[in-house]
């Protein structure tokens, strides 16, 4: 494992433990070189999931670009970066448990929003209004009203 400080491939490993997700493991390193230490983590790789997207054009699933994604939708949000990987966590767990080989990216995208509507709401109504293309102030007031019939 390189040292993401000085480069370094020699490193040791500190503690190992189950991420929440167990589903993941997490390590505790030290660079042997620069000495400070930094955190990784390893995932079981599986076979790629195809997204198709709306235009009906393919591209394989991505964990970067989805969590990408949702983190714009969350910025200025109290929401932490292990709360968004929980996000991505739980998606991706229904990605490869229901749809192995091929999604369509609107049901990608109603996983996602089911996740954040959970998490928080401006998170859901920032992702709801690229996700679902609003076109007018309308559309949008329209899915606020949803979104607080269900909160309350």
């Amino acid at each position: 494992m390189q040292c993401p400080f000085c480069k370094s491939e020699d490193s040791k490993v500190l503690e190992s433990r189950s991420a929440e997700d167990s589903r993941s493991i997490r390590r505790r390193r030290e660079c042997l070189s620069c000495l400070r230490r930094f955190t990784t983590y390893e995932r079981v790789e599986l076979a790629p999931t195809i997204i198709i997207k709306n235009s009906g054009s393919r591209e394989v699933y991505s964990r970067e670009k989805l969590f990408n994604s949702i983190v714009r939708s969350c910025s200025k949000a109290q929401i932490s970066g292990s709360m968004i990987d929980n996000v991505v966590d739980k998606v991706e767990g229904r990605i490869y448990q229901d749809f192995p080989k091929e999604l369509e990216s609107s049901k990608l995208g109603e996983m996602v929003l089911n996740e954040l509507m959970k998490l928080d709401m401006v998170a859901y109504l920032r992702y709801a209004s690229i996700f679902k293309k609003f076109n007018s102030v309308d559309e949008f007031v329209t899915e606020l009203n949803d979104v607080l019939k269900v909160a309350q």
